[in-house]
């Protein structure tokens, strides 16, 4: 869904427009099969609090427990390498503000999206965002089901083409019916960030769109939440 910004003073144009590419995060949702969802639960209560300010002020703080891989989130290489770089080191020129390069998979040509598929593009510097269409079947058995995902010929080509982060609105990045990861490997072995669990890249022109996907920065941990949006041109 394409957004309007507001009216409300701003330093960028006042004809700028937001793309939300992420998926709402709900108690219990179920992002990635076998994997547990979040538990949300409140650790001060609105009433309980009113005893520790003034007469009409209240607060609530919650507590969120929930698994790296939930929502829509970013894959630092030290999800995949003991030594790689954790989401704390992530430098925010991979993650926030990079041109944006949409390819789309075309219905029937396969679940892979292969090293021909992506030739004949300027990679360097930019998100490669993978349209697949597979954020339809979010929160549905389908989801993790004979996904769409990125080719060991195309990762190396995304690799070889200094591409800044590699995303994609499917399940997973790799294939998922064995159990190797080369996609992950390839990209997170050029410290390249994976962000996966996508939608609305239908919104996105093929190019001309920046991405912004920063997560929080925290130490010798490898993936986290983001709330991924893109700025579309006036």
């Amino acid at each position: 869904m394409t957004v309007p910004s507001s009216g409300a003073p701003s330093a960028s144009s006042p004809r700028t427009r937001f793309v939300d590419l992420s998926h709402v995060v709900e108690a219990e949702m179920i992002t990635y099969p076998g994997l547990p969802g979040p538990e949300i639960t409140p650790h001060l209560t609105r009433k309980a609090s009113r005893a520790s300010y003034a007469a009409g002020t209240e607060f609530a703080i919650d507590r969120i427990s929930f698994v790296g891989n939930t929502g829509t989130y970013v894959d630092s290489p030290f999800h995949r390498y003991e030594h790689g770089t954790d989401l704390a080191g992530l430098a925010l020129e991979s993650l926030a503000d990079l041109p944006v390069v949409v390819i789309r998979l075309e219905r029937g040509s396969g679940r892979a999206v292969t090293a021909q598929m992506l030739s004949g593009h300027d990679f360097a510097g930019t998100a490669v965002l993978l349209h697949t269409g597979w954020d339809r079947h979010w929160r549905t058995d389908a989801y993790g089901k004979d996904a769409p995902f990125l080719a060991e010929d195309g990762a190396q080509l995304l690799a070889d083409a200094w591409a800044r982060l590699v995303g994609i609105d499917s399940v997973n990045i790799d294939c998922i019916d064995g159990d190797t990861r080369p996609a992950h490997s390839i990209l997170l072995g050029a410290d390249i960030p994976v962000l996966e669990h996508l939608t609305n890249l239908d919104a996105l022109p093929a190019q001309g769109a920046r991405l912004h996907a920063v997560p929080a920065p925290v130490r010798r941990f490898g993936t986290f939440p983001v709330r991924a949006y893109a700025v579309l041109p006036s």
